[in-house]
């Protein structure tokens, strides 16, 4: 079965990508456990995401489309990213959502996929 993994970081972890001191440590966590994804044979695939100030979220109300800067969520913690993987269960996703960088420091959101039908 396939679940998204949603990776919410706060901005302190958004900070680390540009911050050239500490930039290859957060760097290659997420390489690591990239590479562990893959080596287990369980990505389908994923990525990382802009800065939440790079977003614009839309909204079609009456017919009319409502456009804002900036992601939908007004919280401490923003969509950092995401991975999709392949494991029998929830159990293996959320071992898998454990081991991930930023699980320590924020959430990690695990969804099953949901298979779109053709109609």
């Amino acid at each position: 079965m396939q679940y998204m993994m949603m990776i919410f970081e706060p901005a302190s972890e958004f900070a680390k990508r540009e911050n050239a001191a500490i930039a290859p440590e957060y760097w290659g966590a997420w390489s690591a456990y990239s590479q562990a994804l893959a080596e287990a044979g369980v990505m389908v695939g994923g990525n990382g995401l802009q800065p939440p100030p790079t977003a614009t979220t839309l909204r079609l109300r009456n017919g009319a489309r409502e456009v804002q800067d900036g992601p939908f969520a007004d919280t401490k913690e923003q969509l950092g990213g995401y991975y999709v993987i392949d494991v029998p269960d929830l159990d293996s996703a959320l071992a898998w959502a454990a081991r991930c960088p930023s699980a320590a420091v924020s959430a990690i959101e695990v969804r099953p996929v949901l298979a779109m039908q053709n109609a």
